[in-house]
């Protein structure tokens, strides 16, 4: 088995984290960590558990450590739930001492070197982590994207095939991608709010080194545009995707490309069935009603319209964060990184 951790272990991503792990038949958690006033305690007796699985037996007795390099050094892997601020010299420092970090903090996503990867879509640039050794680090730090992005490059995936510019996309935000304290309920409530910071910024820059080239150990951005306008609205998880793409491609060519498209790799424990999948009902994907199917990997699309316009819709917190980390992990474990 191969043992892991988790940093961050009480808040959203961090829940997710644990809840995937705890019976993962490639993956041993051993390790939680968390703010020092939670530190020194069993994880049953500090966590506030918010999901709507039920709460992993095994992860109740487990004591949580500090947020510190030493709290993981005999771990394989770490999954880092970290803020940003945090992350940005913490998964540095446990890299350097050897361990692997899948993140999901922004902190490293842009870096040269660092893999900002979604399994099924870019795998080849696992092959950034050799650039990261030659550089005389014995770990590795491999990253997913932001939520939204996610949603909308594994939706962009199957169309690669096609030439396509400019993307336009306007994104219906779920309050889980907020954290459990990030929208007062007074604030959301009967309401949208057209702001997300940094979102939109996000959204742009990842896309384009997602799906970009890489050559000679270097990422090569794809040549289109990405202009984003994201909301939160009041939907617990799943987050829906508006997009407008100049492509040359017909509606029914589309459609065929999101209902033949494959993946390079087939079997890891936590990929979906169908890591996308068109609907044809007219009035999906909706959140409420698809955003489970996979085990809540799965990225479903629809409305596919001259223009071309459709719809994309994922679980914000399992496909979006926590579960394309893991899901990044079983990848590198087979490509023998971990």
């Amino acid at each position: 088995m191969i043992n892991v951790g988790v940093l961050g272990a009480t808040g959203a991503v961090g829940q997710r984290f644990v809840q995937l792990l705890a019976d993962h038949p490639w993956f041993n958690l051993t390790t939680l960590t968390a703010s020092d006033r939670s530190a020194g305690k069993t994880y049953g007796s500090v966590v506030n558990w918010r999901l709507d699985s039920p709460f992993p037996d095994s992860s109740a007795e487990l004591i949580v450590s500090p947020t510190t390099v030493d709290a993981v050094k005999d771990c394989d892997v770490v999954f880092s739930a970290l803020p940003a601020d945090i992350a940005t010299k913490l998964e540095t420092d446990i890299a350097d001492a050897g361990v692997g970090v899948c993140s999901n903090a922004s902190s490293h996503r842009m870096e040269a070197d660092v893999p900002l990867m979604i399994a099924e879509v870019n795998p080849e640039h696992a092959a950034l982590i050799d650039v990261q050794r030659k550089k005389g680090r014995d770990g590795f730090i491999v990253t997913n994207p932001n939520c939204s992005t996610i949603m909308l490059a594994t939706a962009l995936a199957p169309l690669r095939k096609f030439p396509f510019t400019n993307i336009n996309v306007a994104t219906m935000q779920a309050i889980s991608g907020a954290g459990f304290e990030g929208v007062p309920a007074f604030s959301i409530y009967d309401n949208v709010i057209p702001y997300i910071g940094s979102e939109e910024e996000k959204m742009a820059r990842e896309a384009n080194k997602i799906l970009g080239i890489l050559e000679g150990g270097k990422i090569t951005g794809a040549p289109f545009t990405v202009s984003a306008s994201c909301n939160r609205v009041p939907v617990i998880d799943g987050h829906t995707l508006n997009v407008w793409i100049d492509i040359k491609a017909t509606p029914a060519e589309v459609i065929d490309a999101f209902k033949t498209w494959q993946p390079p790799f087939s079997g890891l424990p936590t990929q979906p069935d169908h890591t996308v999948l068109y609907l044809d009902q007219e009035n999906r994907p909706q959140p409420r009603l698809d955003r489970n199917r996979g085990n809540a990997m799965t990225v479903s699309v629809g409305r596919v319209r001259e223009g071309i316009r459709f719809v994309a819709m994922g679980h914000n917190t399992i496909r979006g964060a926590a579960g394309a980390s893991v899901l990044n992990a079983e990848l590198l474990h087979t490509m023998k990184y971990i």
